[in-house]
């Protein structure tokens, strides 16, 4: 009986060949994530791209799955996956796209771009007063992934001073001036402009970001969030916003999504929201990146040999490499 293998990334002719190229044993079934029923996807040994967690829950076939995100904390969860399943995820794909999304808000804000946006629906012509610089400011990017490195080496970039959180030590590279570890957060939160969080969802990330922490920032300073909605306590963020404890904030992820009409973020003072766009397939280098880690991990797999971005089921993480 052949193996079977389920595609749900969009790929095109190119892509199919080499699939097809490697995998001469086995059946290739390729659709859209929307149409992934529990009746096809459980017969998978092996899945390209993300399906619902409830089409994949403990099935008996699969081997390897390959996630076209980069978070995989819903397939991590006990009883999804059962035990020996190969995870990775799309780590390496969404860094240029995301960081580039996150400059575009930095920017934003220190120059009131939003501010002049309204006065131009309202047809006033009106001084919004002075602005800031990413020159000569520090920056502090918690979570030193592929979407907070990209981000800090493009600040560095810019002439600001770039420091990084993350959970293990490692070298410092040439962009950051220094690496924490979360434990000091609060001891260091007063000395930043612009917070910048890519962090997963874990137990020890939700409402990591709330009024108490809000406290401790520099007053003026901007905050960031691409990483998961739940960093950021909604309801202290509006305050921190509205009483002028924060200068402004950029949000891709909220607590809830889509974002129900009442919640008071969509009258926060200088809030940058965007529904969670900067990733996905916005950006066509995403899409390939995802098509070129899905296919090479694929060659490793039927050759047994390493693959990239395998996830650490304990820590929803991908397996910190030194």
């Amino acid at each position: 009986m052949k193996r079977k293998i389920l595609v749900t990334i969009p790929l095109e002719e190119e892509h199919k060949r080499k699939i097809e190229n490697i995998t001469s044993d086995a059946e290739v079934i390729y659709i859209t994530p929307d149409k992934a029923e529990r009746s096809i996807v459980q017969e998978a040994e092996i899945i390209l791209g993300n399906v619902p967690v409830d089409a994949v829950r403990g099935s008996k076939n699969l081997k390897w799955m390959q996630l076209n995100s980069a978070g995989a904390n819903q397939y991590t969860e006990e009883g999804v996956l059962l035990e020996g399943t190969i995870l990775t995820n799309a780590t390496g794909a969404y860094g240029l796209a995301i960081a580039e999304h996150m400059l575009g808000m930095v920017l934003n804000l220190q120059k009131k771009l939003h501010l002049y946006a309204e006065n131009q629906k309202n047809h006033m012509w009106k001084d919004e007063g002075p602005v800031t610089s990413i020159y000569g400011s520090k920056t502090l990017v918690v979570g030193l992934g592929d979407i907070g490195g990209e981000f800090a080496m493009r600040m560095h970039a810019l002439g600001s001073k770039v420091y990084g959180v993350r959970r293990n030590k490692s070298e410092i590279p040439d962009y950051l001036q220094n690496i924490y570890q979360l434990d000091i957060l609060d001891d260091i939160l007063h000395e930043f402009d612009i917070v910048a969080l890519s962090l997963p969802e874990t137990k020890e990330t939700k409402n990591l970001f709330d009024g108490q922490k809000f406290g401790k920032m520099k007053k003026g300073a901007i905050l960031l969030n691409v990483g998961r909605g739940s960093t950021v306590h909604t309801a202290d963020l509006c305050d921190a916003l509205n009483s002028g404890i924060l200068g402004g904030a950029g949000l891709d992820v909220v607590d809830t999504e889509p974002l129900p009409a009442e919640s008071p973020l969509w009258d926060a003072k200088n809030l940058v929201l965007t529904p969670h766009v900067s990733g996905g397939y916005h950006l066509k280098e995403t899409l390939e990146r995802i098509r070129k880690i899905s296919i090479e991990n694929l060659e490793s797999y039927y050759n047994k040999a390493p693959m990239k971005n395998l996830v650490d089921f304990k820590t929803g993480y991908r397996k910190f490499v030194k």
